[in-house]
């Protein structure tokens, strides 16, 4: 009995534990795919706070942190899953992200000190997939800041108490901030920073009466990337619509035909940009040979016009030539403004200032003639680098390219300039005539001197060859008795070798014979006897192959001496 209650205990459990198996395989189960994410919205738990928007987890309500990509568990009863797109920001972008919770801002206020408070976070997201909460959190995808090569960024603070007039602004402080951007790529918060491209290098102003002075603005350097290519046209974009819709706002209502010529050179310099491509898209042909010009910014009409020292109404065409220094860039900003105020509020004043007060000290005539005109270029140009290098400035050159002086006045000079010049002209015809003489005279001369030195060349040329063929037999002369006289010496060297030689020769042979006659002698007294010598010699003479030993015997015996002489008788 205890077995069977004990047997139905296990199967109940093991039931049991099969349908809870079931069910949390089977319905609790549930996954978030790879760039996904799930909220989760609690049915059950501890209660949160009043008004709070996302909970954490053991509390009531929607979870303030998301489940990223994975194999999950959850009671379908207790828990509401959504499964959303995770945050992707794509390159070249920030995500700009506003909380809807948090502790509310200060009035006034538009950017959170920090991410417990509510609006917008200073940091931004940066490029790469992201899990925020879309029921707390709205992340808006702006483009980010590319300064292109030949600019730099002015960064300017948009939130936090002003700074004080004239100066950088601090850190928490609102104004133009003393750092700028260089060239590159930036993940910056629109909402908190505003960023104004400015061109460095040389830009050009032009005043002409005929077609409206313009600021012509250097053409912007391709980036190596394509994607790179297209954030710095946006980025170029956005700053020139700012300074249509500034010009626009700042045009009084009198200079209508100003501001039409500036949207018209606006609208032809943005036309010519390159066609936004899509992120990572492969560039054409097509799109790599558009043409690029100086962007026109900004339209002055008329002459630079002033009166002359007697009295005469001048009207001018001028061209200045000037530079933006990097290190100066952000002062220049915080005083004056972006670049066509610059321009309208200093270059321009100055250049109208300083061409009228150096031009009214000159005469009508000397604008025309050519070294009064470039007097006054040269003092025009000092005057305005050393006005304009004050403002952080600087200028190269001030350029005139035309000046229109009164037909009363001009017609005279120009008569009279052309008479002096035709007084020029046949002065130097005189001359010319004067110096072809000469040179005809000197061409002759020159001819005349040219055969005395052909002839004296010649007899040069054969007195050389006859000495040459003196000194050469000479020498051969010379030669031959050198080798009689090296012959003589030879000979008499050979004629003394050879009485040497015989002498020599008869010496030797007496010595020889003188010695064979003393051993004969010494052989003779040996044997004491002359006979003896003789039967010796005949004994020699009869038999070659016997061969006798003459043993000298001093005092002693015979068997004694015999010792250190032995006779061998050949078998």
């Amino acid at each position: 009995m205890k077995k069977n209650i004990i047997s139905a205990i296990v199967i109940v459990i093991a039931a049991l534990a099969l349908g809870l198996f079931i069910y949390v395989w089977g319905f609790c189960r549930f996954y978030v795919p790879p760039e996904h994410m799930a909220v989760v919205t609690a049915k059950s738990g501890k209660a949160p706070a009043p008004g709070t928007l996302l909970v954490e987890k053991g509390e009531r309500g929607i979870w303030r942190e998301v489940l990223p990509e994975g194999r999950y568990f959850l009671d379908p009863v207790m828990h509401d899953i959504k499964i959303v797109p995770a945050i992707n920001i794509p390159i070249g972008k920030v995500g700009v992200v506003t909380s809807k919770v948090g502790k509310p801002l200060a009035p006034g206020e538009i950017i959170a000190p920090d991410k417990s408070y509510q609006g917008i976070w200073r940091e931004v997201l940066s490029p790469g997939v992201h899990r925020l909460n879309p029921e707390g959190y709205k992340v808006d995808i702006v483009d980010a800041i590319n300064i292109p090569f030949g600019y730099v960024g002015v960064v300017t603070s948009q939130t936090g108490k002003p700074a004080p007039a004239g100066k950088f602004a601090q850190s928490g402080e609102k104004g133009v901030l003393q750092d700028i951007l260089q060239p590159g790529l930036y993940y910056i918060n629109p909402r908190a920073y505003q960023v104004n491209v400015i061109e460095i290098g040389m830009n050009q102003v032009s005043m002409t009466g005929e077609a409206g002075g313009v600021i012509a603005l250097k053409n912007r350097i391709e980036a190596a990337s394509d994607t790179l290519d297209e954030m710095s046209s946006n980025t170029l974009n956005i700053q020139m619509q700012k300074r249509v819709n500034m010009m626009r706002e700042s045009a009084p209502a009198s200079s209508g035909s100003r501001m039409r010529s500036f949207k018209q050179k606006t609208a032809r310099s943005v036309a010519v940009r390159k066609a936004p491509r899509p992120m990572g898209a492969v560039s054409s042909a097509a799109s790599t040979t558009v043409p690029q010009t100086p962007d026109m910014v900004y339209s002055v009409g008329g002459f630079v016009e002033f009166p002359s020292r007697d009295g005469f109404k001048i009207l001018m065409d001028m061209t200045v030539e000037f530079e933006l220094m990097p290190q100066h860039i952000a002062r220049i900003y915080m005083l004056y403004g972006d670049l066509p105020q610059v321009v309208s509020k200093i270059i321009l004043p100055q250049i109208l200032s300083v061409t009228r007060m150096k031009g009214s000290s000159y005469k009508a005539q000397d604008f025309i003639v050519g070294e009064g005109r470039e007097i006054f270029q040269n003092n025009l140009r000092s005057e305005l680098e050393q006005v304009l290098r004050e403002k952080s400035i600087v200028v190269h050159n001030a350029i005139i390219r035309n000046v229109t002086i009164p037909a009363n006045i001009l017609k005279p000079i120009q008569e009279a300039s052309l008479a002096v010049e035709q007084n020029l002209t046949n002065y130097s015809l005189q001359e010319t005539a004067k110096i072809e003489a000469e040179l005809n005279l000197h061409t002759a001369m020159i001819e005349q001197k040219r055969r005395e030195i052909e002839q004296e060349t010649r007899k040069i040329t054969a007195e050389i060859a006859a000495q040459q063929k003196q000194s050469v037999a000479l020498i051969a002369a010379e030669t031959e008795l050198e080798v009689a006289q090296l012959q003589l010496k030879r000979s008499e060297l050979e004629a003394a070798r050879t009485k040497l030689k015989g002498e020599t020769d008869v010496q030797v042979a007496f010595m020889r014979n003188n010695e064979k006659a003393f051993g004969v002698e010494m052989k003779a007294q040996a044997l004491g006897t002359s006979g003896v010598m003789a039967d010796l010699l005949l004994v020699e003479k009869l038999n070659p192959n016997v061969k006798l030993q003459v043993i000298y015997a001093g005092d002693g015996t015979l068997w004694t001496d015999l010792k250190s002489g032995s006779i061998t008788v050949k078998k």
